[in-house]
């Protein structure tokens, strides 16, 4: 049937009813018979279209409490029975079935119903069944019938019907194709609550869903093609940001801003995170978020250039002007006030986006890595040290003030590509070793870092002087706290674990530094 196919006879049973009565009216015009269950029938009706119950149709009543209304021969034999199939007709006109040309779904909410905590069994009254039965057998037939999941689609079948009389065949197999994407979701959305119900964090059969937000330029490079899409979990990022002004976002600028954004939240005074290539190259907290930039940019004001800045308070003018001062791609922030908004509104190009709030860094979730022929899937690093579980293990502790860095210091090392070093000073990024092959060379990069950034300021001596180091897992030889150690550090911190602890605590002693064990890595690869 490549024929345009016009409606005689449609379904309709929505929980969104937007657009529904309008699409009803439509189709009664052209003299279409309406069909519908519930509060979408009493909506039409309402508006004095013409529709008949479903149970009047199939002369069967609804049961169990409406559990049971559509799942009936009369329905879905009207739906999956083939109109260029003699013995179908045969068969549909000895058992009285009349053919149903349109079908307009879309389910209960669970999703919506389990966002907002609802109880087990109201969770469980909310999942669909007969809704996904039609959807699935609507879209099984679309040689015959057509299927709608989503408002827009309604919109789409009109332009159709009042172009040519009826659907396309074309357009039947694309809104098929997203009608199993939609009921496959809605199943992904159902397994996966169960499986946190049951304390499944990895269950058999893992069942992942996206919704297609936007089909991106390119990926990482022009050659290679990208999308953006939502996983439906409500954390604040850049899923949920409102862009105020700037280009479009690139594969690139998502991934980045996304990093930025997370690293922001570990931390509770003003803050700012300068992100360039998914690696933070800059970060502090300071009294207000113009002196946490001033801090984060000294960091490596080179890097800083073309890069993403996120921060963690209203936006105000005075940090406006100074972000704004260089080429900046993005800034991510909760929200910004007028002032701002307008000074960054002069940068025509610079991406702003308000998020309205910030994620939390403990909150349980999965982190996704594809492989060939399949996917890891890991907890989300939630993992969080603090003062009291700290272990000395050199012959000096730290001062309080060193301890407040080596946290913060610690913080940062879980967003920077391992093997990651991190110098801080005053609660501020002074040199970033990130994604090398050995920790010694991050050690080095750190340092070299240090240096060209007190260059470029005319400080008299290298950022790293008097600081502390960070490093992501355990130091395996005694080099890399050595090339540290020469650098100037004061205090270090580390998980710890190394079957050579005792030369590198010995080495620390040696140096007159301070070091501390976390008993906690943060790896990441």
């Amino acid at each position: 049937m490549t024929q345009a196919l016009p409606i005689r006879r449609a379904l309709l049973s929505v929980s969104d009813k937007t657009g529904i009565v309008e699409f009803a009216r439509f189709l009664a015009a052209r003299g279409a018979e309406i069909l519908s269950t519930g509060g979408t029938a009493q909506a039409i009706r309402d508006a004095g279209v013409p529709v008949k119950d479903v149970s009047e149709h199939t002369g069967f009543p609804e049961i169990l409490d409406g559990r049971v209304k559509t799942l009936v021969p009369q329905v879905h034999g009207g739906i999956l029975g083939r109109r260029d199939e003699a013995s179908h007709l045969a068969q549909m006109e000895q058992h009285a079935i009349a053919p149903i040309d349109l079908v307009a779904v879309n389910l209960y909410p669970f999703e919506a119903t389990v966002a907002k905590g609802a109880a087990f069994e109201d969770c469980i009254e909310n999942i669909d069944i007969g809704g996904p039965a039609m959807i699935r057998s609507a879209a099984k037939n679309f040689s015959g019938v057509v299927v709608c999941t989503e408002p827009a689609h309604l919109a789409r079948v009109t332009a159709e019907i009042e172009a040519a009389g009826g659907t396309s065949l074309a357009l039947r197999k694309e809104l098929a194709a997203a009608a199993y994407a939609r009921t496959a979701a809605y199943d992904a959305a159902i397994s996966g609550w169960f499986a946190g119900q049951l304390g499944q964090d990895f269950p058999p059969r893992l069942a992942v869903a996206g919704l297609l937000r936007q089909t991106l330029r390119y990926g990482e490079n022009p050659h290679q093609q990208a999308g953006f899409y939502l996983s439906g979990e409500s954390r604040a990022g850049v899923a949920t940001a409102r862009q105020v002004q700037g280009k479009e976002l690139s594969y690139n600028n998502l991934n980045d801003t996304d990093a930025a954004y997370e690293c922001l939240a570990e931390f509770d005074k003003p803050a700012i995170v300068i992100v360039k290539h998914a690696n933070p190259c800059g970060v502090a907290e300071g009294a207000d978020l113009a002196s946490a930039w001033d801090q984060a940019l000294l960091c490596d004001p080179v890097s800083a250039f073309g890069g993403i800045v996120a921060a963690n308070r209203k936006l105000d003018a005075a940090a406006a002007e100074k972000i704004a001062a260089i080429f900046t791609e993005v800034v991510i922030a909760p929200d910004a006030d007028e002032a701002a908004q307008a000074v960054f509104a002069k940068k025509k190009n610079l991406r702003l986006l308000l998020t309205g709030g910030l994620p939390d860094p403990a909150a349980p979730g999965l982190f996704f890595k594809s492989v060939a022929g399949g996917f890891l899937a890991q907890s989300r690093d939630g993992g969080r040290v603090t003062a009291e579980t700290l272990k000395v293990v050199t012959k000096r502790a730290p001062t309080e003030a060193e301890i407040a860095d080596l946290l913060f210091a610690f913080r940062v090392c879980k967003h920077v590509k391992s093997n990651a070093i991190i110098y801080a000073k005053g609660l501020a990024t002074v040199g970033i070793g990130a994604g090398q092959m050995n920790r010694v060379e991050s050690s080095r990069i750190a340092a070299w870092k240090s240096e060209a950034a007190a260059k470029a300021a005319g400080l008299p001596e290298p950022l790293a002087r008097g600081s502390v180091v960070a490093s992501d897992a355990f130091f395996p030889f005694a080099d890399g706290l050595e090339t540290a150690a020469a650098a100037g550090v004061t205090a270090v911190i580390q998980p710890g674990g190394s079957i050579r602890d005792a030369e590198v605590i010995a080495a620390a002693d040696a140096a007159g530094l301070a070091m501390v064990f976390t008993g906690m890595r943060h790896f990441r690869h």
